[in-house]
C-alpha cells in the first residue's frame, strides 16, 4: 500500500511539474496562466487572415498591468535602403516567436522583465499561439 502511494504522489508531481512547463496551444479569445516561471515563450501557430500575426495581451500579478504583445513573422520591419541617398539596408522580417525573461531587482516592478508571480496570456487574434513556461 505504501509503494502504491508512493507511486501515485510521483505520478501527480511529474504530472503538475510537466503541466507548468508548458500550458499549451491557446485559441483566440481562450487563456493560460504561468505561475513563478523564469521565461514565458510565445509562438504563432500557424497562419491566417493575419498574416501569420499572432496577438495577445499579458496581464501580471505582481504589479497588475496589461501588456499586449503582437508577434508578426511575416511583417516587413525597417526601411529598405539604397534608394539613391546611399543609406545600408535595414530591412529584417518579424520573429515567430518572442520569449520574456525574468528578471530580478526590480524598484517598483514595472518592467515587462517582472514576470513573478502569477502571468496570465489571453489570445487577441485569429491565431493559436503555443505557450510555454520555462
Amino acid at each position: 500500500m505504501k509503494k502504491l502511494a508512493l507511486v501515485l504522489i510521483v505520478s501527480v508531481s511529474v504530472f503538475c511539474f510537466a503541466a507548468s512547463a508548458f500550458a499549451g496551444s491557446i485559441s483566440p479569445g481562450q487563456s493560460t496562466s504561468c505561475k513563478n516561471a523564469g521565461s514565458i515563450t510565445l509562438a504563432v501557430d500557424g497562419s491566417g487572415p493575419d498574416r501569420t500575426n499572432g496577438n495577445a495581451v499579458i496581464w501580471k500579478s505582481s504589479n497588475y498591468t496589461t501588456i499586449p504583445i503582437s508577434i508578426g513573422p511575416g511583417d516587413n520591419h525597417g526601411m529598405e535602403g539604397e534608394r539613391a541617398v546611399g543609406m545600408a539596408n535595414k530591412h529584417s522580417m518579424g520573429r515567430k516567436s518572442v520569449t520574456l525573461k525574468g528578471q530580478d531587482n526590480f524598484s517598483r516592478g514595472d518592467s515587462i522583465g517582472d514576470i513573478s508571480g502569477e502571468v496570465k496570456i489571453t489570445n487577441t487574434g485569429t491565431l493559436p499561439i503555443a505557450v510555454t513556461c520555462g
